[in-house]
């Protein structure tokens, strides 16, 4: 699978402990290309439809659904738990993403 930063794939977050966001889910993948071509690893930050607006939230609209890109729960996750590729982020959507990271972030 050639897995390139910024797509919106589906993957299966179980097993989870406590606050940690579970099932099978849409997740955007926040590691660069050159760590997803040689890494068995990848970055991402899973998305849910039922969020409240918080700061470290992006709001989306993926497959005609209003949802979030939570910032707060990045985590890497082996390739593996990817079921498959299902979209890419706009170019508007990928810089709100990196505003958030940067505020939320880099101090």
């Amino acid at each position: 699978m050639d897995l390139k930063q910024y797509q919106i794939v589906l993957v299966n977050l179980d097993p989870t402990i406590g606050s940690e966001m579970k099932k099978t889910r849409p997740c955007v993948i926040l590691s660069p290309n050159e760590m997803n071509k040689y890494l068995q690893t990848i970055v991402i930050a899973p998305m849910t439809s039922n969020s409240k607006s918080y700061p470290t939230r992006v709001p989306v609209k993926h497959n005609k659904t209003k949802g979030w890109i939570v910032l707060d729960q990045i985590r890497t996750i082996d390739r593996q738990r990817i079921v498959k590729i299902l979209d890419k982020l706009s170019e508007k959507d990928i810089d709100e993403v990196k505003t958030i990271i940067h505020e939320t972030y880099v101090a």
